[in-house]
Protein backbone atom coordinates (compact mmCIF):
# COMPACT_ATOMS: atom_id res chain seq x y z
CA UNK A 1 0.00 0.00 0.00
CA UNK A 2 1.52 3.31 -1.01
CA UNK A 3 1.13 6.61 0.87
CA UNK A 4 -1.69 7.68 -0.70
CA UNK A 5 -3.63 4.94 -0.56
CA UNK A 6 -3.11 4.86 3.25
CA UNK A 7 -4.15 8.28 2.87
CA UNK A 8 -7.42 7.93 0.91
CA UNK A 9 -8.38 5.16 3.14
CA UNK A 10 -8.27 7.18 6.34
CA UNK A 11 -9.82 9.73 4.44
CA UNK A 12 -12.38 7.36 3.28
CA UNK A 13 -12.67 5.99 7.14
CA UNK A 14 -13.23 9.12 8.87
CA UNK A 15 -16.01 10.24 6.18
CA UNK A 16 -17.87 7.00 6.72
CA UNK A 17 -17.47 7.99 10.60
CA UNK A 18 -18.32 11.42 10.03
CA UNK A 19 -21.17 10.78 7.93
CA UNK A 20 -22.50 8.10 10.66
CA UNK A 21 -22.60 10.71 13.11
CA UNK A 22 -24.89 13.04 10.95
CA UNK A 23 -27.05 10.15 10.00
CA UNK A 24 -26.20 10.31 6.28
CA UNK A 25 -24.52 8.13 3.77
CA UNK A 26 -20.82 8.27 2.60
CA UNK A 27 -22.09 7.72 -1.15
CA UNK A 28 -23.13 11.20 -0.91
CA UNK A 29 -19.92 12.88 -0.49
CA UNK A 30 -18.28 13.62 -3.61
CA UNK A 31 -14.82 14.08 -2.33
CA UNK A 32 -13.26 14.91 -5.88
CA UNK A 33 -16.02 17.75 -6.60
CA UNK A 34 -15.83 19.18 -3.35
CA UNK A 35 -11.86 19.42 -3.70
CA UNK A 36 -12.19 21.24 -6.83
CA UNK A 37 -14.57 23.57 -5.67
CA UNK A 38 -13.04 24.13 -2.57
CA UNK A 39 -9.45 25.12 -4.80
CA UNK A 40 -11.01 27.12 -6.86
CA UNK A 41 -12.43 29.38 -3.76
CA UNK A 42 -8.97 29.09 -2.20
CA UNK A 43 -6.68 29.74 -5.58
CA UNK A 44 -9.62 32.37 -6.83
CA UNK A 45 -10.97 34.74 -4.13
CA UNK A 46 -9.68 33.64 -0.30
CA UNK A 47 -8.59 30.73 1.28
CA UNK A 48 -10.66 30.78 4.34
CA UNK A 49 -13.41 30.62 2.18
CA UNK A 50 -13.34 27.83 0.32
CA UNK A 51 -14.66 25.55 3.55
CA UNK A 52 -17.32 27.86 3.53
CA UNK A 53 -17.94 27.41 0.15
CA UNK A 54 -18.11 23.31 0.69
CA UNK A 55 -20.66 24.54 3.53
CA UNK A 56 -22.98 26.56 1.22
CA UNK A 57 -22.84 24.11 -1.52
CA UNK A 58 -23.63 21.30 1.52
CA UNK A 59 -26.67 23.89 2.60
CA UNK A 60 -28.19 23.99 -0.79
CA UNK A 61 -28.16 20.28 -1.45
CA UNK A 62 -30.05 19.77 2.01
CA UNK A 63 -32.78 22.42 0.95
CA UNK A 64 -33.37 21.02 -2.17
CA UNK A 65 -33.18 17.44 -1.51
CA UNK A 66 -35.51 18.35 1.47
CA UNK A 67 -37.75 19.94 -0.90
CA UNK A 68 -37.78 16.87 -3.27
CA UNK A 69 -36.20 18.71 -6.04
CA UNK A 70 -33.20 17.47 -8.46
CA UNK A 71 -30.04 18.33 -7.34
CA UNK A 72 -27.34 18.58 -10.04
CA UNK A 73 -24.41 19.20 -8.20
CA UNK A 74 -21.84 20.02 -11.08
CA UNK A 75 -24.00 23.00 -11.93
CA UNK A 76 -24.57 24.19 -8.29
CA UNK A 77 -20.72 23.88 -7.77
CA UNK A 78 -19.98 26.02 -11.45
CA UNK A 79 -22.85 28.38 -9.54
CA UNK A 80 -21.00 29.24 -6.99
CA UNK A 81 -17.38 29.36 -8.37
CA UNK A 82 -19.29 31.52 -10.80
CA UNK A 83 -19.46 34.20 -7.69
CA UNK A 84 -15.44 34.15 -7.82
CA UNK A 85 -14.79 35.98 -10.90
CA UNK A 86 -16.80 38.91 -9.42
CA UNK A 87 -14.85 39.67 -6.42
CA UNK A 88 -11.82 41.01 -5.52
CA UNK A 89 -8.98 38.51 -4.46
CA UNK A 90 -6.75 39.80 -1.28
CA UNK A 91 -4.35 41.28 -3.54
CA UNK A 92 -7.27 43.94 -4.92
CA UNK A 93 -7.06 42.39 -8.34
Amino acid sequence: MTDLDAEQTRWANWIEDACAAVGIEPESVDVPGIHILTRQIAHGFERPMAPVGAYVLGVAVGHLEAQGRPVDLESMRRAIAGTIKDQPNKDGA
